[in-house]
This record gives structure tokens, sequence and C-alpha cells, in this order.
């Protein structure tokens, strides 16, 4: 795979200040495709010092222009969709049609709804006697995750261009290619030196030099709860802005007269899409105890479905997890769940092939809320079962975990549906099966975060508000 020997800051690519390399691994067959360069914490500082530089003519630049820019950029995008979606199938392992659909449409989508947001958003209002500003919030901190490598990056870099803020982004270290590409495609769209900037490299050092910098007005990070938490309090000692989305252990709540199979279904899938590597996973399935074993087994014959293998094989619908460490993850949680004693219905730990860290479609019955697989973020192929008794158990059990990211709820008629996810913890519900909005907010309750991504509210983020009295 092509791969850049450098960084790109200041709207070219430099030579990396350290002689660190990570290595970019296909995870369906183990083989090394690229190495870049490991950042240090010089690199990170070049790069916010050419951010800073860049920071008042961008942010002094109308927002007609800056909207028009990012329109650029989404154009540049559509036009090498199907590089980009090579890409992220080589280094993350997602079947070709997920990867052309989602990973690259999503983001595609995104970067749209920014451009016109944009243009049209109100920077300013009078209320009383003041005209309130919003203005940028100045350099943005941006790291990202490797199970939606474009996605993650386009929601992050698409609202603070259009805010007017400068960026560097921190790729993860599993997926730096698709990264490296859109540097590219910025540098192709006119977007100006130093308003956009990348550094690859390792969390604990890049990751860690750019969330203390103090060049760095706001850092925004998706991942784990234990390291947004690090971030969350490295800077608040330097009393910077922060947006945090973190990990989820979503509900899929089926009440009664709801359609059972196309609920199941449809929940099934929602799990293995990206072999479960989705912060916002359906992982716990609530059904009446009534219904409980229909839906066991209508969820043990979908996920047999689930066909893993070759990502570049049209007929393969489960890609390998994203490397060894996450497979070994995975594994752990499923033996876990066996030892605890829940019921194995499809699935297990074994490796479904000899090469490639590949899960196998996973499904337990018989879970009880206590449960290690109900509780903890797995982020891979497996779902748990759960029996209620009546609605206030299963809210009870939907609000059980310490987290409130995603969650479903579907039920015979929407106003049912709507009435329960009204009592959910969590930032987002999706009723009978609703569709993904770009436009609509995404982050969560709890310990899955700290504001919001997408739309209006996602632009807001990286605002902040002056007032002028008159």
């Amino acid at each position: 795979m092509k791969a850049h020997d450098g960084m790109y800051i200041g709207g070219e690519w430099r030579p990396a200040l350290g002689d660190g390399r990570i290595e970019v691994l296909n995870p369906a067959d183990e083989r090394l495709i690229a190495t870049v360069p490991a950042g240090s914490a010089e690199d990170v500082d070049a790069a916010v010092r050419a951010a800073r530089a860049a920071f008042p003519a961008w942010a002094a630049t109308a927002p007609a222009r800056r909207a028009a820019l990012i329109g650029a950029l989404r154009d540049v995008l559509v036009a090498r969709k199907s590089e980009i979606a090579a890409t992220v199938t080589a280094e993350l392992g997602s079947p070709l049609g997920f990867s052309e659909m989602v990973h690259v449409g999503a983001p595609i989508a995104v970067a749209s709804s920014f451009a016109e947001l944009g243009a049209s958003y109100a920077f300013e209002e009078r209320i009383g006697n003041s005209t309130v500003l919003l203005e940028p919030v100045g350099v943005v901190g941006a790291i990202t995750p490797w199970n939606y490598p474009l996605h993650q990056i386009v929601a992050k870099v698409a609202p603070a261009l259009a805010a007017g803020c400068t960026i560097v982004l921190k790729p993860a270290e599993d997926t730096p290619l698709t990264a490296q590409l859109f540097a590219e495609a910025v540098h192709e769209a006119g977007i100006p030196a130093g308003v956009f900037n990348l550094v690859t490299g390792t969390g604990p050092v890049t990751g860690q030099a750019l969330a203390a910098h103090e060049g760095v007005d706001l850092v925004s990070f998706t991942g784990s709860t234990a390291v947004g938490k690090q971030i969350g309090a490295t800077a608040g000692a330097a009393v910077k802005r922060v947006a945090l989305e973190l990990g989820g252990k979503s509900a899929n709540v089926i009440l009664p007269g709801a359609d059972l199979a196309k609920a199941v279904a449809a929940g099934v899938g929602h799990v293995m899409n990206n072999a479960g590597q989705s912060c916002n996973a359906l992982t716990r399935m609530l059904v009446h105890r009534d219904q409980y074993e229909e839906a066991v087994s209508l969820a043990a014959t979908a996920a047999a479905k689930y066909a893993s293998g070759d990502p570049l094989d049209p007929g393969t619908r489960l890609g390998p997890v994203v490397s060894a460490k996450q497979r070994d993850r995975v594994r752990g949680f499923i033996t876990k769940g066996m030892e605890e004693g829940a019921r194995l219905v499809a699935g297990g730990p074994e490796a479904p092939h000899g090469q490639g860290y590949f899960i196998a479609p996973t499904v337990f019955a018989d879970v009880t809320p206590g449960m290690t697989i109900a509780q903890e973020e797995i982020f891979g192929p497996v779902l748990s079962i759960l029996p209620y008794e009546d609605q206030d158990e299963a809210l009870a059990i939907a609000n059980g975990t310490d987290y409130g990211l995603g969650g479903a709820v579907w039920a015979a008629d929407e106003e049912t549906a709507v009435a329960f996810a009204r009592r959910m913890d969590t930032g987002q519900v999706d009723i009978n099966g609703g569709r993904f909005n770009p436009l609509a907010p995404f982050g969560g309750y709890k310990k899955s975060g700290v504001g919001r991504e997408l739309g209006p509210h996602g632009l807001a983020e990286y605002l902040q508000t002056k007032s002028l009295q008159f």
C-alpha cells in the first residue's frame, strides 16, 4: 500500500523529527503492508505551531468560503472513493462493499452536511441589548480511533473547519494510511497551508503530547473510556476544553407486539457490522420472556448468515477484527461469558480460519445483567440476549451499565417506542429501525463521553461565545 514517509505539516509533507516506525498489518492475512513514521513530541510541536500560525487568517475567512472549501474536500473524497475504500479494507479488514458504502459513504454525507451548514449557520445573534458572537475556539487537537478511520476524522475536521478552527490530527496507529489519504484530499481541495496538519504516532507519545500541548485549545478524542479519562485529566489540568466520544454497551429493547423477526435480524446485523467494532453497537438484546426462546433461535440463525473470510470476496459479510491484540481481547470476553454461565448458541472462541484476526459471529443466551459480557464493552461480533418480565425491568436492565451512547427500541407502534426511549439514559435511540441521520447529534451520557458530534450540535463544540453590550 502507498504510504508517506513523513508528516503533513504546514501544507507539505515533512520528514519526521524522530526515527521511530509503525508497522501497518493487513488483519485478514497478517501481512505487513506499509510502515509510517512514529511521531515524536517535537513533530507534534511543529504541527501545533503551524496550526497556530494559520489560525488568524482562517478564523477571519468568510464562513461561506470555509464552507465552499469543505465542499471541495467532499468532492475529492467522492472522486477517490474506491481508492480510500480499498485502503480501509487493507488496514482495517472491513469487507470491501461495507468500506465503500459506510466507511467512505457516511463521511462523504457528513462532509456534505457541514458544507451546507457552514454556509448558513448563525455565527451571531441579537439578545436584548447584546450581540452574541460565536467564534472559533482556536487550535483543535483531534485524536481518532481505528474502527471508522475516515468517518471519525471527517466528523471532527469538517465542523472544526466550518467553525474557523485549525487542526492537528493524530490518527490511530492501526489505520494511518486512510488518514494520509485524507491529508492528500485536504491538499488537493486547496485548504490553506497549516489549517490542517497530520502527525502519525502512538497514543502514549504523540497523543499525550497533543493533549498536553499548551498551544492546543480543544482536544477532541474518540476511543476508550479509560483513555478518555486520562485525556480529560490532562486537559483539565490546563483548563482546556474537551469533547470525548467514548465507549458504549447499547441496549436493543424489543417490546411485545414488535415485529420480532425483523427486530432480531436488524439487531444481529448491527452487532456484526464492522466485526462488532462500533462504539454504539447494539450488543445487548432485551426480549420479553414469553418470546425469549424464539428470539434466541432467530438470532442464532441470523448470525450463521454472516460468513467470514477474505474482505475482498463479495460473499464475505464479516471481516476480521483489527489486530491480534483485539482478537485476543474479544476471545477473552467470550471465554468469560462461558465461564460465568451464559449459554453459547452461536460462534465461540475458536478461530474460524487458520490465518487472520477472525472471530466467529457469537451469540449468548441466558445472560444476566451482572455478567461481564452484559456490562463491559467487548468491541467484537458478540451479542448477549437478556430476558425481561415487564417494561420496568427492561428499562432497569437497559440503563444498568456505566455507558449511555446508543440504543434502540422496537414496538408495535411509534408512540409506545418513543415513550420507552424517552426514559433511556443514552444519547441516541433508533426507533423501529430508524436510519442514520448525519445532522443528528451523536454522543453519550454517563461514561460514554462529553459533548456531541455531527450537525449543528457538533459544530457548536468548536465555537466559543462572546457578548457585546450596547
